[in-house]
């Protein structure tokens, strides 16, 4: 067998790599999404705790004491938690779309696929951006809550994993959405009339237990629901379904999301510009 005598490219690729996974290229990949959305961080941090404080005022005025409980809850207290997970998951697609869509449409997404990155290095830098802005989110507006209703957690690794997971779910599905699209309009059209409905008809301002049927049991098919309801056992201590119901079906949500971005990025569907 003929020798090849290796370059300093390829030496240098063998030292990048620490075996198997390009950890430095992952690590530059995930800062790069950190920094990208820490540079303007009053419109990715503080509008949604903004956001989510107007919410509950809105709600506390218009329904005052008359509103009664929950799920045995305050209506604010049960609120909160819906609250805090549907900000999290619509920060964590917006993070990872809103990269892919303005890379492409910028034409500078080569800068991201031609580098020494497997698919599933790209993939984990996207996710770990959205997974950081999440969980910024999810602490500044947990931190508002408390302040603002008295509103503790229950049951903190709970409440994680549910982050955690949201996170996961919506920043790959942010992913997917960012490579079907290939413009602003269709990236809002998906948005709109599909992650905006999702996220606010499943049980973040109601028991979905007050549902006629068939409404009710058609909410248990969504994954998002799952997410919500979660949130609400970790932080206040109450669910409609069972907790570890809601993590199995999430966790199967996650890999067969997980999974189709891995496989669109390891084949470059729809990834030029």
């Amino acid at each position: 067998m003929q020798h090849v005598p290796s370059s300093p490219g390829n030496r240098q690729m063998g030292v990048r790599r620490f075996g198997r996974v390009n950890w430095i290229g992952l690590a530059t990949l995930a800062r790069r999404e950190i920094m990208r959305f820490m540079s303007v961080w009053q419109q990715t941090v503080f509008a949604p705790l903004m956001t989510a404080g107007l919410f509950v005022a809105v709600f506390a005025l218009a329904l005052g004491r008359d509103r009664g409980e929950v799920m045995g809850l305050p209506y604010l207290a049960f609120l909160g938690p819906g609250i805090l997970m549907m900000t999290v998951i619509q920060n964590a697609f917006a993070n990872t779309s809103s990269s892919i869509i303005s890379s492409k449409m910028q034409g500078n997404i080569v800068d991201t696929l031609m580098p020494p990155l497997s698919a599933g290095e790209i993939l984990a830098g996207y996710l770990l951006g959205a997974l950081v802005r999440a969980l910024i989110v999810a602490v500044v507006i947990a931190l508002g809550m408390g302040l603002l209703i008295g509103q503790g957690i229950a049951h903190p690794l709970w409440a994680l994993a549910f982050i955690i997971l949201g996170a996961a779910l919506m920043g790959g599905l942010g992913m997917l959405g960012g490579i079907i699209a290939q413009k602003f309009d269709q990236m809002a059209a998906i948005t709109n009339f599909i992650v905006t409905p999702l996220s606010f008809l499943s049980g973040t301002f109601y028991s979905v237990e007050a549902l006629p049927e068939p409404f009710a049991t058609l909410a248990h098919w969504n994954p998002i629901f799952y997410l919500i309801d979660g949130a609400r056992y970790g932080i206040a201590g109450v669910s409609d379904a069972p907790p570890l119901r809601g993590l199995i079906v999430c966790l199967l949500s996650v890999a067969v999301v997980l999974f189709t971005a891995w496989r669109w990025l390891r084949s470059g569907y729809r990834m030029k510009p």
